[in-house]
Parts: C-alpha cells; structure tokens; sequence
C-alpha cells in the first residue's frame, strides 16, 4: 500500500518515524513542500509563519507530482499549515488536497484532532516546539476544535526544532501535563516523539498523541488497514478496535 507524504524541506524526522511505525505492506513516498526564495533555516522557529504560508501557496505544485505515484491516501505531515489557515478552513484544506491528488487526504492536525476523539479526551495537555505566534495559533484551532487546554508548555531554548531528541520531547510533555488532562499532545511532526511515547504513557498514566503518530494512525485507517501496531502509544496498539 502507497501512501504520499507532503513533508517541509529539511525535515529528517518524518521519514525515519513513519517507517519505524509501520507494517510491511507500507510504502512512503514523499515530496518536500516548497518554502519559497530565501525563507532561512527549515527548521528555524524564525521565519515559520512565512514559510507555512508559502507551503500552503506551493501545494498545487508538490501535490500534483505526488499524486503520479497513485497513493492510497496522502498526508500533509506539517502540523502547523492547519494551525495556520484555522479550524474552520480544514475542511477546505483537506478537500483541496484531495482534489490536487486525487486520493483521500489527511492533515497532521485533522489526524491529531480525530485520534483524540477515538480516546474520549476533552481535556487537552498541549506541549510545542514553535515559536509562541504559533503555539498561540495551535492553542487557538484546538480550542475552535472543541477541546479544553488545561495544561500547557512551549519548548524553550530551539534553535532548529530537527535538532530536538526524543528526551527533550519527553520532558516537554510531561511540563505540558495537568492532573485533570485526558490526554497530552506533543505537536509538530519534525519533533522525534515515537520511541518514548509508550514511557510517557506509563508515566503519566494517561495516552499520549504525537503528530507523527496520529498521522500514520489515520492514514492506514483512510486506506482501510487496521491492525496493532507496538511499542508507540496506545493509539497504534489498539489500532484494530
């Protein structure tokens, strides 16, 4: 099964953590969206709204060649395009996508926000790598998503968010925590999550959602394969149900 990945340039952790995740019969290709002339540093928190909405401009352009692969269903692995158009357009996004690709279509956000209904959260734990205008942004569409943000921490001290560990995700998470949480979201997919989501759940006693998990979560649900996946979170391993 082909699923098409429209990741940002520079990004090193997308590619490595789907297929770290997924089963076999699983096949990725990707496409790195388009910044525009001289947007500095991918991965730099200086510049990102600019280059959000230069990729969000791009899309015809990378979608279109993605879509010669013939996916069974494409994602738009970067978090931060939907905070940036808002709640109330993601349906048009996604629609869009599907129109430029002819495929099913996911967003990291929609993926987030439908892997939070699935585990009856409300109440919302949210820990980012942004800069604060986007983590305002992302605090913003998940409140229009109708979730209560009851606990919350921005990542200090980023120089490039791919730069990040998974012990820094770690630790932001569980800043990011309050007592009356149903669930915590670590958002961005360039943030390496995957390999402690499982010690973050048993920590906190609590599910734990990443971008990249819930990505890859709803897109084998989009291409009609359930089936449980290990060692990444409670989302993937009670997949089936």
């Amino acid at each position: 099964m082909r699923i098409g990945v429209l990741v940002p340039p520079g990004n090193p952790t997308v590619e490595p953590e789907l297929y770290r995740m997924a089963p076999a019969q699983v096949t990725f290709h990707f496409a790195r969206l388009d910044p525009g002339p001289e947007r500095g540093d991918p991965g730099s928190r200086t510049g990102m709204e600019d280059r959000t909405r230069a990729y969000l401009a791009g899309l015809p352009v990378v979608a279109r060649a993605l879509a010669q692969v013939r996916p069974a269903v494409v994602v738009l692995a970067h978090t931060a395009s939907s905070y940036a158009s808002g709640f109330a357009n993601e349906p048009a996004l996604v629609e869009r996508l599907s129109g430029l690709t002819g495929a099913p279509a996911v967003t990291a956000a929609g993926a987030v926000r439908a892997a939070l209904q699935h585990l009856g959260a409300k109440r919302l734990a949210l820990g980012t790598p942004y800069q604060e205008s986007v983590s305002e942004q992302g605090r913003a569409y998940w409140q229009a998503a109708g979730f209560d943000i009851v606990g919350y921490r921005r990542l200090g001290d980023v120089g490039s968010i791919y730069d990040e560990t998974e012990e820094r995700a770690y630790e932001l998470a569980r800043q990011a925590d309050a007592k009356d949480a149903d669930a915590v979201l670590l958002s961005g997919t360039g943030l390496p999550t995957i390999g402690v989501l499982d010690r973050l759940e048993r920590d906190l006693g609590k599910p734990v959602v990443s971008s990249i998990q819930a990505c890859l979560w709803q897109a084998l649900r989009a291409a009609g394969l359930r089936q449980g996946i290990e060692g990444f979170g409670r989302l993937l391993r009670d997949a089936a149900r």
